[in-house]
């Protein structure tokens, strides 16, 4: 045989060199979720290890993630339900604690990348990225409100902004209204297939953010459905998106994929908590080994073509790699 592939393999030291993929820290954002308070850190019980942190504890957590190399960080809000309403009001507040953490976060540490949640689901009364009137998702309304968030968020300071909420049109409505508004300059990370999983239990359980009735099929995507990724990706570039995302990433891998073969911009891959819950829960049972099983599945969004990687083993991954 003059062709043996396992010439390549033979020892440590050439497998290394011939590696095809690597995933690093520098790819990696690291999901948080801030409550209002003081002094509180609590576990959110489907997601073991990762916590609902107040501010002064999550400045702590962002301090010890910086000193193993992790600088990217993605921030979600449990909001009180007696600060929801329906148009999502609570959102643009000057007073709202999520807006005046990424003030403080920014300000102390202005070498991060701080990531926000475009969306209405966490402070609407209802649980929908979107307005509802008689139980149907009312788009073009809802995007005069992502726009008020987006430009609020904007002010406070957020490297990106991150649209969830699957509403056709919102990345090109954000866009504009950040640009008359001076930001010409913030980030828009766009959920362009953002699927209507089975995984985002865990995620629901720490923001309390379930919808009140109903399910979200009606603007989250078709998990059958391929081509129309490509669609949500031709709109989402046109309109002025910086990078796109694909959510969930493990069970979505071709999605990745086909997105990174087709457009030239960098592709986000959103490891959502059911996916990485599951991983867990079998680590902890004894029936795989943590250390081999977490970097595989990292390096296996990493290989279908994701530039980057929002994963709650983030910061796990970053540990490993500084030791």
């Amino acid at each position: 045989m003059n062709i043996r592939p396992r010439r390549n393999r033979k020892s440590e030291a050439i497998r290394r060199m011939v590696q095809e993929n690597h995933v690093t820290v520098n790819d990696l954002v690291y999901p948080l979720f801030l409550v209002d308070g003081k002094n509180i850190k609590e576990e959110v019980s489907s997601l073991p290890g990762n916590y609902r942190f107040s501010l002064d504890n999550l400045l702590k957590e962002i301090e010890n993630c910086i000193s193993i190399g992790l600088k990217s960080f993605i921030l979600f809000p449990s909001i009180p339900e007696e600060l929801k309403d329906k148009t999502a009001t609570y959102s643009y507040s000057p007073d709202n604690f999520y807006l005046k953490a990424a003030r403080e976060i920014k300000k102390l540490f202005p070498e991060v990348c701080l990531i926000s949640d475009v969306a209405m689901d966490p402070y609407s009364s209802d649980g929908h990225d979107g307005y509802v009137e008689g139980g149907e998702i009312i788009n073009d309304i809802t995007l005069e409100i992502l726009a008020k968030m987006a430009v609020a968020q904007a002010q406070a300071g957020f490297d990106f902004l991150g649209p969830s909420d699957m509403m056709d049109g919102r990345v090109g409505f954000i866009r504009n209204a950040l640009d008359e508004n001076g930001f010409k300059n913030t980030s828009i990370m766009s959920y362009t297939a953002k699927y209507a999983s089975a995984f985002y239990g865990p995620f629901r359980d720490a923001l309390d953010s379930a919808p009140k009735d109903g399910d979200k099929k009606t603007y989250q995507m078709n998990p059958a459905n391929s081509d129309e990724a490509l669609l949500e990706a031709e709109l989402d570039v046109t309109e002025g998106a910086d990078v796109i995302m694909v959510k969930p990433a493990l069970n979505y891998l071709d999605i990745i994929f086909r997105l990174k073969t087709n457009f030239e911009i960098p592709i986000a891959a959103y490891h959502v908590s059911g996916e990485c819950a599951m991983l867990m829960a079998a680590c902890q049972n004894g029936w795989l080994d943590y250390k081999i099983a977490m970097p595989e599945a990292l390096m296996s969004i990493k290989r279908a073509g994701a530039d980057i990687i929002i994963t709650y083993f983030a910061k796990d991954f970053a540990q490993m790699q500084s030791k």
